[in-house]
């Protein structure tokens, strides 16, 4: 399979993020592919945008599987989450287990106004009623394969695809 560039994926998630964008917005990523999105998104908006991040382990169904990774850094949510409109950022969507968990913790935080998802790739493969509102590639994958964003040092995106069997 020949995987889109993750350059003009991301400059896709921009321009629909764009208009989306308020006084009243806040961007939460999702560690770790979520929070490299925000990171570049932010200075590329055009306005002052709150940004906040989630590590959402303890928050799994399946915490007992998948335990702490080294990488990962507690979540930091530096706003008021009250009355805000919560634009979610992830990089790979499947299952929707991770964004149930994401919800779940922000609300921990207070009751936002709304929250939308957004995510650079939906891979298909719902196991919730959860689905992005806006999504920048569509990539259909098969169980057996796993799509993950990554970034090298100079800060530039580049897909992987890998057998998760």
């Amino acid at each position: 399979m020949i995987l889109p560039d993750a350059e003009a994926t991301f400059e896709v998630l921009l321009q629909k993020l764009k208009p989306l964008i308020t006084d009243n917005t806040a961007l939460v990523g999702i560690h770790s592919g979520g929070v490299w999105l925000v990171d570049r998104l932010l200075p590329l908006l055009g306005r002052p945008v709150a940004r906040g991040t989630l590590d959402i382990s303890f928050y799994r169904d399946d915490f007992d599987q998948r335990g702490l990774r080294a990488e990962n850094k507690p979540s930091q949510i530096p706003f008021d989450v009250q009355d805000q409109h919560i634009i979610l950022v992830d990089d790979v969507f499947h299952t929707g287990r991770t964004i149930r968990a994401a919800m779940n913790e922000l609300f921990d935080y207070g009751r936002p106004a709304s929250i939308s998802l957004a995510v650079l790739v939906d891979r298909g493969g719902r196991e919730l009623p959860i689905v992005p509102q806006i999504v920048a590639a569509d990539i259909p994958l098969p169980v057996s394969q796993n799509l993950q964003l990554l970034q090298s040092e100079d800060g530039r995106f580049h897909f992987e695809l890998k057998d998760s069997l």
